[in-house]
């Protein structure tokens, strides 16, 4: 087992007596404004939405919300301000805030700030969600008191008081998350992938890649570093680093990393080849899902998991909802929902990761980058391709040359569109390489609905067969 070390608590940090505006009242906001009035702040929760789904009667007498609207002379009366991840440092009053020197941080900062466990931080633009998860399952399984969240399961200020220095925090980071951490400090922190991602509000792959870095700040020689020597840009990104590094690879050639030796996960040495996980026991969809695996083993090679404790979590997952998950077969065309592809890199991956008689539904609100990237996939796999959202127009422009797009205007007319497209033998994937907002609350609500409406489509062609 690697030596850890040990997170220590900023005890200098303190609210207590202090007015502190948190932005945004949606789930990271509100555990924010709880953990702040437990630290004997005043606290005033504000948002542009009218209502919140809360029981404000329920709240410490510490915390009030402004609703409706941000105020600037709220925001001038603060001693610290709390952005959620889905606010915009940019947006006028906290821009006001920070002109007049009053401090601005993000949530991930804040909890950070008072965590006494280590700290094991995932980013990169696909695959934060299951390489967390997935490194989470293989330190329980090894024994580790673990806790999993940040940009998935609960947010990291509603963990600070299970924080205790024998605990492993495995925090999913985005880059909203990332761009306002100041002091954030992992103890391991792993890069997977980086491609051009949110430039609706990083405004260039540069500014996305700079805030994606800053998981990197503060960490020493003492600290390890989890990269994907596959990806250039990760390279790129981390070349500098004093932290120790554990690769991981299944193209390059690597001469300390994780990587696949004769279908076995294992640890390439320069001495020789450590068997970890066999590569059988992966039960996921797709090469990129497997990278995802292979972060997760080094994760677990760092920390001191068993072989065997990592082939049991390993062969106990199963993956995430919405992301390539198996949802039916209607006939001989089977469908999956690969919701949580809000960007082309992660779509690109999703398309290659499927065989021939491919109709991916695409589309949505675009966040930015060349839609060719696509076009390779689509060629070799695809039978049509069908468009919905605000994206329409653009996919139909780039896209229409390399294969058959058909427009559909919701979801539900796209899927049964698509089961008509790929029968009798196909798949349908919804693989939007969008932001789901101009249709849906959240890629999840997506991929619900995307599920309820082949459901369905499946009750209708069953009562045509039977009649």
């Amino acid at each position: 087992m690697v030596e850890m070390v040990q997170s220590e608590a900023n005890a200098e940090f303190t609210v207590e007596g202090r007015r502190v505006i948190v932005v945004g009242a949606a789930r990271s906001g509100l555990a924010a404004a709880e953990l702040l009035a437990a630290r004997g702040a005043d606290v005033v929760v504000t948002d542009i939405c009218t209502t919140v789904n809360q029981d404000l009667g329920r709240w410490s007498k510490r915390v009030t919300f402004e609703l409706g609207e941000h105020r600037n002379q709220t925001f001038l009366s603060a001693d610290l301000v709390v952005l959620s991840p889905g606010v915009s440092p940019e947006q006028s009053a906290v821009r006001t805030a920070r002109e007049s020197g009053i401090p601005v941080i993000g949530e991930l900062e804040l909890a950070s700030r008072w965590l006494s466990g280590r700290v094991v931080a995932v980013t990169g633009t696909k695959g934060k969600s299951t390489t967390s998860l997935l490194a989470g399952r293989l330190l329980d399984a090894a024994g580790f008191s673990t806790l999993v969240g940040g940009n998935v399961g609960p947010a990291l200020s509603a963990q600070v008081a299970q924080s205790t220095p024998d605990v492993i925090h495995v925090v999913e980071t985005s880059s909203f998350q990332l761009e306002l951490t100041e002091q954030f400090h992992p103890w391991i922190a792993v890069v997977l992938n980086v491609s051009p991602d949110h430039l609706d509000r990083h405004g260039t792959l540069e500014r996305y890649t700079n805030a994606k870095a800053k998981i990197l700040a503060n960490q020493g020689d003492a600290d390890w570093l989890v990269v994907n020597a596959d990806d250039p840009q990760v390279l790129a990104m981390v070349d500098g680093s004093d932290a120790r590094r554990l690769p991981f690879a299944l193209d390059t050639s690597i001469p300390d990393g994780i990587t696949l030796v004769d279908d076995v996960i294992a640890r390439r040495m320069p001495s020789g080849s450590v068997p970890l996980v066999p590569r059988s026991a992966v039960q996921l969809i797709g090469r990129h899902l497997l990278q995802d695996v292979l972060a997760a083993v080094a994760i677990g090679v760092i920390v001191g998991a068993t072989p065997e404790a990592m082939t049991r979590a390993v062969a106990a997952f199963e993956g995430l909802e919405h992301t390539l998950e198996p949802v039916r077969r209607i006939g001989g065309v089977q469908f999956i929902n690969d919701s949580k592809a809000t960007n082309l890199a992660a779509a690109r991956h999703a398309i290659e990761s499927l065989g021939p008689g491919l109709v991916p539904i695409v589309g949505g609100r675009f966040k930015g980058g060349d839609w060719r990237v696509l076009q390779d996939g689509l060629v070799q796999r695809a039978k049509a391709l069908v468009a919905i959202g605000e994206a329409r127009p653009q996919i139909v422009e780039v896209l229409g040359g390399s294969v058959p797009v058909h427009e559909a205007d919701s979801l539900a007319e796209a899927v049964r569109m698509g089961f008509t497209l790929a029968a009798p033998r196909g798949t349908v994937l919804l693989a939007p390489a969008c932001a789901s907002f101009d249709m849906f609350q959240d890629y999840a609500e997506r991929g619900r609905c995307f599920k309820e409406e082949v459901e369905r489509l499946a009750g209708s062609v069953t009562e045509i067969g039977e009649q």
